[in-house]
């Protein structure tokens, strides 16, 4: 593994402006936010992505999100709402390979929002995906 700058962030080899902590999670300001508030969620035992996450600290770090997310709208911050997200890959806008759920506050204009167009695909397309993906699930 090269080395991860949040591995080194829960060391405590690298600054952060750390919000929250316990045995499993670290949350911290993102240094470059796209709202004031934005945080990142990490589990402390690297993993870069979904694949390699210990399924049992997915419970944890939506549960530390959940909690942040409200302390977030309790605060003088007072946002209008709260978006997570999570990239897995590359391709998925993934850029430091240490899985991080960012927890997003939002404003009113603050210009952020899913891009892209929604479509109408004949059920009969969602049913072949939804197989092509139950059969993922027994590989």
């Amino acid at each position: 593994m090269e080395a991860c700058i949040f591995c080194a962030i829960v060391a405590g080899h690298a600054d952060s402006s750390r919000v929250f902590e316990d045995e499993h999670v670290l949350a911290f300001m993102d240094i470059r936010p796209m709202t004031r508030g934005h945080l990142l969620v990490i589990p402390k035992p690297h993993a870069s992505n979904l694949a390699e996450l210990d399924p049992g600290l997915a419970g944890p770090i939506f549960a530390a999100a959940q909690r942040l997310a409200a302390a977030v709208r309790a605060s003088p911050l007072r946002p209008d709402g709260v978006n997570f997200f999570l990239a897995d890959g590359a391709a998925a806008g993934q850029e430091v390979f240490h899985v991080h759920l960012h927890v997003l506050p939002r404003f009113r204009g603050d210009g952020l929002g899913l891009r892209g167009s929604f479509s109408w695909p004949h059920r009969m397309s969602l049913d072949a995906q939804a197989a092509q993906i139950r059969s993922g699930l027994q590989a």
